[in-house]
């Protein structure tokens, strides 16, 4: 799955390097509406400094980490969503699943942990 070239992959790959290279700013600045809102069981926040807060408090969680598998990617026009698998310094094996409405080649919405 990783040799997909579609639009949204090469979107997500550009996303999970951000993380990889700790670069809060640019995530949330180059992938995500001004009004981007993250969703999850767990909490809901809205807009950039909130998600810049979430993605540094992430960060500070797992640890350094690698991307071992995307193991389900589908997208349409305006969405993606996706399972992963992720080994991480300070959690060990981590599983994420995601699903992003995309507005105007940006996050608009971020779903995450819903299976």
């Amino acid at each position: 799955m990783e040799d997909l070239d579609t639009p949204y992959f090469r979107f997500y790959k550009r996303h999970i390097q951000y993380f990889l290279d700790k670069d809060i700013d640019g995530l949330v600045a180059n992938d995500y509406t001004e009004d981007a809102q993250v969703l999850a069981g767990e909490f809901h926040v809205k807009g950039r400094d909130q998600l810049k807060q979430l993605f540094t408090g992430y960060l500070d969680m797992i640890g350094d980490f690698t991307l071992r598998s995307t193991d389900k990617f589908h997208e349409s026009e305006d969405a993606i969503i996706l399972e992963a698998t992720m080994d991480t310094e300070k959690t060990g094996e981590r599983k994420v699943y995601d699903c992003f409405v995309m507005r105007d080649g940006k996050i608009a919405y971020h779903f995450t942990g819903v299976r």
